[in-house]
């Protein structure tokens, strides 16, 4: 294979690569704004988050596209096939992340309640929590670095443990407070859009720790 070949070829590895992690910035700020939308009420910041959702979807088409012919036309050997496959997997967690975050924006409205008030501090803490496993997630992608994809995966049961806290203290709300039983309803659907936030990062994770291995992660997801 000529030189001219090889380069071009590691410049589409590298474009590639590029696009996802354009991709994951994306979803990591959608996916903020969203919160920060539902804490301030902000339902300016509600129309942005729901006005980029279709950017997400038009990069993860870009990625297959780009997958397709990657694999068609240079005929990847193994550890780059790994990169090429594990990128559309990738595209396609974060398309759902997109759509989570989208999700927790458009219920926005919906929700009356003061998150500001230290009944509802779980909320601030769960998205923290889930947000910052999201950045480690896209450097672990970034830097190539399984051993912080499998940090992210292990603290999984951490996220388990503060939803079901989360949900638990909501599930109360909604018996001492009839009034606002539509706001808690939509938290409850929000604190699990969450909960799949983190589902879809630990995800990537696995995917993220087959690139580098060429294995699977061995034993069971921790869970809370």
């Amino acid at each position: 294979m000529s030189e001219h070949i090889v380069s071009s070829y590691e410049g589409q590895l590298k474009t590639l690569h590029s696009t996802v992690l354009k991709m994951g910035a994306l979803c990591e700020s959608q996916f903020s704004n969203s919160i920060i939308a539902l804490v301030k009420k902000d339902e300016e910041l509600v129309d942005k988050v729901i006005g980029k959702d279709e950017r997400i979807d038009e990069l993860e088409k870009k990625i297959d596209d780009q997958v397709v012919n990657l694999i068609t036309l240079r005929q990847p050997m193994a550890i780059d096939l790994r990169e090429t496959v594990s990128a559309m997997r990738i595209a396609a967690e974060l398309e759902r992340i997109g759509d989570l975050a989208k999700n927790i924006a458009k219920r926005v409205k919906h929700v009356k309640v003061d998150l500001n008030n230290g009944n509802f501090s779980l909320i601030k803490s769960a998205s923290d929590l889930v947000q910052g496993n999201l950045k480690k997630t896209l450097d672990s992608y970034s830097k190539n670095d399984e051993k912080l994809a499998l940090s992210v995966w292990s603290s999984d049961k951490e996220v388990d443990v503060i939803i079901n806290k989360l949900l638990e203290d909501l599930l109360n709300h909604m018996k001492n407070e009839k009034k606002n039983i539509e706001s808690l309803t939509h938290l409850l659907f929000i604190a699990k859009n969450i909960e799949r936030i983190g589902d879809h990062s630990t995800n990537i994770c696995e995917y993220i720790h087959f690139l580098i291995k060429g294995e699977d992660i061995k034993g069971n997801r921790p869970k809370g």
